[in-house]
This record gives structure tokens, sequence and C-alpha cells, in this order.
């Protein structure tokens, strides 16, 4: 008599998930640990007689305790899952073209946030943003690859228009100061 009941081999994530997630895992306890020392040490507005329930770190303090624990809950997990080459198969998932592309986008975004805003109006920062987002992803991360003069076109345009209805919808709709 068969049953299809899958082994518990058949419903496993693969070896470099386990890996990843053990990575993942430290990483969000670090953070977690990271944000609670800067909520632990945060100013508690003693002299302004700021009711201890409401000062400022309260609630980044229970976030960074709630991160740290599921960092530590994704990380015995991993450690307790059988992962037989899983640091060869996670290195190839890291050098694929998906993490390349991954990677771009974080580094294009800490750009603009470290770098443009405050340096640049906030308007040309988000314009240049959006240029470079749409030129890096079309003509040197996709496959196959768009005619620059295209792309070209298509970025300064798009850049345009979305620089200036993000600056105009923050500035007259929400009423924000923009830097």
């Amino acid at each position: 008599m068969t049953t299809d009941t899958p082994t518990p081999s058949d419903d496993a994530p693969p070896p470099a998930m386990i890996k990843a997630d053990l990575l993942a895992g430290l990483f969000f306890i670090l953070l977690g640990l990271s944000i609670f020392y800067g909520a632990w040490t945060m100013d508690r507005l003693e002299v302004r007689r700021i009711h201890p329930m409401t000062v400022p770190g309260l609630v980044p303090g229970m976030l960074a305790i709630a991160l740290t624990l599921c960092g530590t809950i994704l990380s015995f997990r991993s450690l307790r899952t059988p992962a037989t080459g899983g640091w060869q198969q996670l290195s190839g998932a890291v050098l694929s073209g998906a993490a390349a592309r991954a990677g771009s986008v974080m580094l294009l975004a800490l750009i603009y946030t470290l770098g443009l805003v405050g340096t640049l109006p906030f308007w040309a920062a988000t314009g240049l943003f959006v240029f470079t987002f749409i030129m890096v992803f079309e003509c040197w991360l996709s496959e196959p690859r768009k005619p620059w003069l295209k792309s070209l076109l298509w970025a300064s345009g798009l850049a345009l228009v979305t620089a200036t209805v993000v600056t105009l919808v923050f500035e007259r709709a929400f009423l924000v100061r923009l830097p």
C-alpha cells in the first residue's frame, strides 16, 4: 500500500535558504540589539515630567525586542535543520544576476537617501534618482538590453514628471517642507 504523504525531505527548504536564514537571523539580532541600545540610551525627558509610558524610546525599544526575538528564532531554526552543501549553494545565489539587481537597488537607494537628499534640492535629487534607476535597469541589468537613446528619452521624461509630481504632492497636499 502506497501513501501520497510527502516525506520530510520532500518539503524541506533548500540548503542555501537554510544558510540564508541563519545569516538573516544573525543580522536581525544585531540590528535589534543596536536599535534597543539606541532606544535605551535615548533621552527620557524626566526634566519635563514626561510620563514613563510615553518616552521617545519606548516603541522603538519594544520593536527592537521583537526583532531580536524573531532573529533568534530564525537562527535557531536554521541551526537545527540539516543543510548539506548549503554554503556552496548560497554563494552561487549571492553571485547571481538577481542578487546583482537587488544589490543595485540597495546601492541606488542609499546614494539617494544618504548622498543626494539634502545635498541637492529635493526635486533634483528625486529626478536624478529616477533617471539613474531607469538607465541602470534598462541599459545595464536587463536582458535583452534596451537601446540607449530610447532609454535616455524615456528616463528623462519620467524623471522630470516624477520629480515634479512628488515634490508638488509633498509640498502642496501634505504640507511637508522638503530639503
